[in-house]
């Protein structure tokens, strides 16, 4: 009987460490999705330097549920590898990103890139890449 009661406490003690939960990251989290953002930062998005976004959409939904300007955030340019102004960053519609929604950030304009509004105004309408009918349009499908 006493092996027992020592096998169940082992048992149980086994499942509350191997069930640890409060495991830190050194990775910020998005905030929208609860993804990781990649290492690399591409696609990602900040605002303050305190709430990350693994991809644009997100940042866009976010900021809309917790009623915050998204216009003031940062975003990682693909083409130059820093974060600069959403407002200053030209995008296009129709690339792979974490979320799928399509928004790439750009520091110079390309072609048939289009501003910050126009993403946000996108993204609201739900007319992004996720959207299957969206994404036949722009890919030509």
């Amino acid at each position: 009987m006493r092996e027992f009661k020592f096998l169940l406490f082992l048992l149980f003690l086994g499942f509350f460490i191997g069930c640890d939960s409060s495991t830190s990251t050194s990775q910020p989290i998005c905030p929208q999705c609860n993804m990781p953002i990649p290492e690399s930062k591409e696609q990602s998005a900040h605002l303050n330097k305190k709430t990350y976004f693994d991809d644009m959409g997100c940042l866009i939904l976010w900021t809309k549920d917790e009623e915050k300007e998204p216009s003031r955030a940062m975003v990682f340019t693909k083409d130059t590898k820093q974060y600069i102004r959403a407002t200053d960053a030209h995008y296009t519609i129709n690339e792979r990103t974490p979320m799928g929604y399509g928004f790439t950030a750009y520091e110079k304009a390309q072609e048939k890139s289009i501003k910050f509004d126009e993403v946000k105004l996108r993204m609201l309408r739900g007319e992004h890449m996720a959207n299957p009918k969206i994404r036949k349009q722009i890919l030509g499908e």
